[in-house]
């Protein structure tokens, strides 16, 4: 009997830490999942959530060749390790290269890592998760999923810098991120809206610690927020989003910051983080914010106006609009965000129902505009995992 191998597995590597999902056949829960963190430090350590358990392993300082073999032993522990069919990847930046998911070989991750000076926070880490990961599981097919690949279809003009001719052709132009969700919630909304999946207008707002609005089109990508990299567009947790250039400029001058550091006080410094004072967490600004926190209220009111004004430019690039939808861990979870938000945007005739709003949480999707609304407004929970391995699936069984 020829053995079960319809799992795939999910891997999501960064600087000091991997995540990872395994999905059983085309169920959208992961039957195994967690991270390893702290890589490289003392403390570093496995945790996997199986059902409603979970499981820490210390890793006694060991790196991300250590936590995945270690991952590898629990799965084989589990019976589960050749059970995997597939293994996909998350890789934030794919320029202008990779307009699809990959199957990953020698040549096409020397492409991959070549693009790392477009993302260099993000790329090396992931080549780093692939190359070790094709090492130990390099039986089944690897693939590689691309944030940016979902924006592609953006028009030169929505893309394009306004800077001269030699930097656009060095690949210097919007890319976009959060490709895979903005993808899968489009989708997603479709079905709950009814709407007609060749017909369509649709603005998505991802929202998280990470955050980026994007048009869809009939199922494209038209328009989004983030730029060359995931700093550019909306207020986000420890990133700025939107500056003027020439504030660092002045900023340069005046504290004789380098560009490291300048890079290190927009995108870890900066956004909800430096506007409060207090915290990157939606959460605990909205409790401070309550308690009469000046900080926390300013950040706040700011990253609903930045992220208003995005939805109502983005609708421009839209020949009509149907729905606004909200995603991502603020998104999904923050009834005030989004009501203060669509409460900004009447000029699309959006009336909130207020009751429904303030149950959808912890993963539930629906509805939150009320009957007779213009344009409708929804919630829908992302699952980029699940869609990364959608992605790698068609793979399963392919040996070269």
């Amino acid at each position: 009997m020829a053995k079960d191998q319809s799992h795939v597995l999910i891997i999501n590597c960064g600087s000091s830490s991997l995540k990872f999902s395994l999905f059983a056949g085309e169920g959208r829960t992961a039957v195994v999942s967690g991270l390893a963190e702290n890589l490289g430090h003392s403390e570093s350590r496995l945790i996997l959530k199986e059902n409603d358990a979970k499981v820490t392993i210390a890793l006694d300082g060991g790196n991300h060749d250590a936590a995945l073999r270690r991952l590898m032993d629990s799965l084989k522990e589990r019976d589960l390790l050749d059970a995997i069919g597939a293994v996909g990847h998350r890789i934030v930046h794919g320029g202008e290269r990779f307009v699809k998911a990959t199957r990953l070989d020698a040549a096409v991750l020397d492409e991959i890592e070549a693009l790392s000076y477009l993302a260099p926070l993000h790329n090396p880490a992931n080549v780093l998760g692939v190359r070790i990961a094709m090492e130990v599981l390099g039986w089944v097919p690897h693939v590689a999923v691309f944030d940016t690949s979902f924006h592609m279809t953006i028009p030169q003009a929505a893309h394009a810098y306004a800077i001269p001719q030699t930097y656009r052709d060095a690949g210097i132009r919007r890319y976009g991120f959060h490709g895979t969700s903005h993808g899968f919630v489009a989708k997603e909304a479709v079905e709950l809206l009814g709407l007609d999946a060749k017909d369509h207008g649709l603005v998505i707002a991802h929202l998280g610690n990470g955050s980026s609005a994007t048009a869809v089109l009939n199922g494209e990508s038209v328009d989004t927020s983030m730029g060359l990299t995931p700093l550019e567009g909306l207020v986000m947790g420890t990133r700025s989003g939107d500056i003027d250039p020439g504030a660092l400029f002045h900023i340069a001058r005046e504290d004789g910051l380098t560009i490291d550091e300048l890079d290190t006080l927009l995108n870890r410094k900066s956004g909800l983080l430096g506007l409060s004072g207090l915290s990157n967490d939606c959460r605990t600004l909205e409790s401070a914010a309550a308690e009469g926190h000046g900080g926390a209220v300013l950040a706040l009111y700011a990253m609903v106006h930045r992220l208003a004004r995005y939805i109502g430019g983005l609708a421009t690039s839209l020949p009509r609009l149907d729905a606004i939808v909200f995603t991502g861990g603020i998104g999904e979870n923050s009834a005030s965000v989004r009501r203060k938000t669509i409460a900004r945007l009447e000029v699309f005739g959006i009336t909130l129902d207020e009751e429904t709003n303030a149950q959808m949480y912890g993963g539930r999707c629906g509805v939150i505009s009320a009957s007779g609304s213009r344009t409708a407004a929804a919630v829908i929970a992302t699952n980029e995992e699940w869609a990364i391995a959608n992605e790698a699936r068609p793979y399963i069984g392919n040996a070269s």
